[in-house]
């Protein structure tokens, strides 16, 4: 059984983007097409599903790392900006990205707030939990063995060994 630690982490996100799509509470807001992910950034995503897409690595990460805070993955998110000859400096990534998509998992169930000690910001709720694992053991279920490579037949090793040693004379 595969759990969300040993699953393929790009698979495990596109599957989770994929099962967040059927949730309701987390859906895209009118203004994510036009939006740009931060201020490093020059044009807005290209792809049409980027929300669910960063919606499930958020909540991997806030699987990984929680409790984690907006803060923290806005730095995640973040880049170098390409600031043309002057040298580059790294930026953090939108904050409202990362918080409207926190406040939709947590609508949904999938994470809480909590604190653990002097560190406070969302953690996995336990529902969150069982679902990502059932789409880590779906993506196990979806690769199947790949077919063994059929080894060289002997004649021709034998072939070409007697060519080399042809040639070498």
């Amino acid at each position: 059984m595969t759990t969300t630690d040993e699953a393929n982490p790009r698979e495990l996100v596109l599957s989770l983007a994929e099962n967040l799509k059927e949730l309701p509470e987390v859906k895209a807001p009118v203004w994510a097409k036009f939006v740009k992910t931060g201020r490093f950034k020059e044009r807005p995503p290209m792809s049409n599903d980027w929300w669910h897409i960063r919606a499930a690595g958020i909540l991997r990460t806030v699987y990984r790392l929680g409790p984690i805070g907006t803060s923290k993955l806005r730095t995640k998110y973040g880049g170098k900006k390409n600031r043309g000859v002057a040298s580059e400096h790294a930026y953090k990534g939108s904050g409202s990205i990362v918080r409207k998509i926190l406040q939709q998992l947590e609508k949904a169930g999938l994470i809480v707030q909590a604190s653990k000690g002097v560190h406070k910001g969302r953690i996995i709720s336990p529902k969150g939990k069982s679902f990502l694992n059932k789409v880590a053991k779906g993506i196990e279920k979806k690769e199947q063995p790949k077919p063994a490579k059929t080894e060289a037949k002997p004649e021709a090793t034998k072939k070409t060994k007697e060519k080399k040693k042809q040639n070498a004379q």
